[in-house]
C-alpha cells in the first residue's frame, strides 16, 4: 500500500520535493489533472481494513473487492478463501471492463491476484492491459510469485530478488519507494511534535498497524530500565492499545514523572511517523518489506524480530540487513530476555551504532519512486501506440 502511494505521488505531482512535501489532502483532485492526456486513476483494494480509509485520505478513487489468502491457511478455511478469491475475480472483471485501464500496477498481496488474472484473461470489449509488479520483499511469497507470471515487467527492492523470479521477465532494481511526507521533517520540528528532548537517545519501537504482541509485551516490563537512560516512542498497533494504556497507568504509580514523560505511546502514526524516524537513534521492529526501505532511507540502526508464524520472508529481510552490519536480529522466542540487554548494549556503544547507521544508509535507494513512475509511464505510452 505505502509503496504504491509513494509512486503515485511521483506520478501525480513529479515537481514537488521532499522538503515541501504535502499533506495527503493535497492530492485531492490531482488525478483528474492528467499524467498523460486523458489519463485516469483507480485504486482497487480489499474489503475492510485500513487501506480504503488511508487511500481516500489522499483523495484517490477506490473500489473494493473480496479477497483472501490461500498460502498457509488450514484445510477448513481454504475452500471459503477460494470462494472469496473467485468472487473477487468476477468483480475485478466487471471493474476492468468498465474502467478499461492501459496499465495495472501491483505491489503484492493476495488481493492483487484476482485483479491480475482478470486483466490477463481475454474479455470482450477490453484490450488486455499491461501490468507492472513491484516486489517489496527480498524473497517473494506465493501471491507475488503468482503475480510475476502475469507481469509484463517487474521492479525489485534489491538485486538478490532476481533469482526468485521468471528469467525471461524484464526486471529493474528500483529500491523501495518512500512517501515524501516521511522525509519532510527536520529534527527540531520532530522533537517538538512528539514532545521529546533533543539531548536524550531515542528508541523507536514499531508494532505495526495491528500490533506485534510479543514485541509489545517484551518492551513493557523493560521500560523502567530503559527510561532511566533514554526516551521511547512506542507504536503499539490497535490490537494491544488497551493493554499498553493499562500498563502505562501501572508505571505511573511506581515511576517518577520525569521518566514517565520520556515514554510516548501511540496506537498508530500517519504523517507523524516521519518525525519518529527523523529523531530515532535505534528501532525495534518486525522485518517486513518496509524495513528494507524506510530504515535505510533514514539510516536508523535496527533490532529486527522476524515474525515466526508466517512465510520466511521476514527472516530473509532481516538477515539481508544483518549481514551488511545494519541490524541485529533477535528470534521472537528470545525477545523477553534479550530485548533490554541488546538495546542498552547498542545505545551505550556509540561507535557500533554509527557503523550500523552508515551500513543502513548504504542500503538506501532514494530514487525508487521516480524509477517506478517512469517505467509505468513508458508502459502506458507503449499501450496507447
Amino acid at each position: 500500500m505505502y509503496p504504491a502511494l509513494a509512486v503515485l505521488q511521483e506520478i501525480l505531482d513529479p515537481e514537488r520535493g521532499q522538503e515541501d512535501a504535502a499533506e495527503p489532502e493535497s492530492l485531492v483532485g490531482s488525478y483528474q489533472d492528467g499524467w498523460l492526456p486523458d489519463s485516469r486513476l483507480l485504486w482497487v483494494g480489499g474489503i475492510g481494513g485500513m487501506e480504503e480509509a488511508l487511500v481516500k485520505r489522499y483523495g484517490l478513487p477506490f473500489e473494493a473487492i473480496p479477497s483472501a489468502g490461500v498460502h498457509g491457511v488450514g484445510l477448513r478455511v481454504l475452500p471459503g478463501n477460494l470462494r472469496q478469491l473467485y468472487r473477487g475475480f468476477r468483480q475485478a472483471r466487471r471493474i476492468l471492463l468498465r474502467f478499461k485501464p492501459d496499465v495495472m500496477f501491483f505491489t503484492g498481496g493476495f488481493v492483487a491476484v484476482p485483479v491480475a488474472l482478470a486483466g490477463w484473461l481475454p474479455q470482450k470489449g477490453l484490450l488486455r492491459p499491461r501490468s507492472f509488479l513491484f516486489v517489496p520483499d527480498i524473497e517473494p511469497g506465493l501471491a507475488l510469485k503468482t503475480l510475476a507470471r502475469f507481469a509484463h515487467s517487474i521492479a525489485v527492492t534489491v538485486e538478490e530478488t532476481r533469482k526468485y523470479l521468471p528469467r525471461k521477465k524484464p526486471v529493474i532494481v528500483s529500491g523501495y519507494p518512500i512517501r515524501r511526507e516521511l522525509k519532510a521533517w527536520n529534527a527540531e520540528e520532530a522533537f517538538s511534535k512528539l514532545g521529546l528532548l533533543s539531548d536524550l537517545p531515542t528508541l523507536l519501537v514499531l508494532g505495526g498497524s495491528k500490533g506485534a504482541r510479543s514485541i509489545n509485551r517484551a518492551l513493557l516490563p523493560a521500560l523502567p530500565q530503559l527510561l532511566s537512560r533514554m526516551q521511547v516512542i512506542h507504536l503499539t498497533g490497535q490490537l494491544d492499545w488497551t493493554e499498553v494504556v493499562d500498563a502505562r497507568a501501572r508505571l505511573a504509580i511506581s515511576m517518577s514523572t520525569e521518566y514517565l514523560e520520556r515514554y510516548r505511546a501511540y496506537p498508530y502514526l500517519h504523517e507523524e511517523i516521519g518525525a519518529a524516524f527523523t529523531i530515532a537513534d535505534l528501532v525495534i521492529s518486525r522485518a517486513g518489506a518496509s524495513t528494507l526501505g524506510e530504515l535505510p532511507s533514514f539510516g536508523i540502526p535496527a533490532i529486527l524480530v522476524p515474525y515466526p508464524h508466517a512465510w520466511r520472508y521476514q527472516q530473509v529481510n532481516a538477515q539481508y540487513l544483518a549481514q551488511r552490519g545494519a541490524a541485529a536480529v533477535i528470534p521472537d522466542s528470545e525477545l523477553s530476555s534479550e530485548l533490554a540487554p541488546t538495546v542498552l548494549s547498542l545505545m551505550e556503544d556509540r561507535e557500533s551504532l554509527v557503523r550500523m547507521q552508515t551500513a543502513m544508509k548504504d542500503a538506501a535507494r532514494p530514487q525508487a519512486a521516480k524509477l517506478i513512475a517512469s517505467q509505468l509511464r513508458l508502459l502506458t505510452e507503449g499501450q496507447r501506440r
